[in-house]
């Protein structure tokens, strides 16, 4: 049975895909940073945008988070599962996730943030 609704647990959903997604940025980050990439100007600049994007989204999720009450906790982790509980208020629901499906769930966020962070950067680049 489902305790939040549905609009506190998309909010709560979001928040942890994009967490998710902000975790994947920083790792390319320094793969890019220590890669051995011939030019590695533009990959830096695209992914600290995305980064950029994602940390205010994830602070506007934050805020509203807070003025519903919504919380997310990590209850288990191991290679093909992970377990969170979603809170709102008083109440909980306890939520199980395939690990690959959660990366699929990343992934279209990490394309919705590339296209954002691109089209900013052409946007910046062409004003110069």
């Amino acid at each position: 049975m489902r305790s939040l609704n549905r609009d506190e647990l998309n909010i709560a959903s979001r928040f942890l895909y994009l967490s998710m997604a902000i975790t994947v940025i920083k790792k390319d980050l320094t793969e890019v940073q220590n890669g051995s990439f011939k030019i590695k100007e533009p990959y830096l600049i695209l992914l600290e945008k995305m980064l950029y994007l994602a940390a205010i989204e994830r602070k506007e999720l934050r805020i509203n988070m807070r003025k519903q009450s919504i919380k997310v906790y990590l209850l288990n982790k191991n290679e093909s599962f992970s377990t969170y509980l979603f809170t709102a208020g008083n109440r909980e629901e306890k939520r199980f996730y395939f690990n690959p499906a959660i990366r699929k769930q990343v992934v279209p966020i990490l394309n919705e943030l590339m296209t954002k962070a691109a089209v900013q950067v052409q946007d910046s680049a062409s004003s110069n």
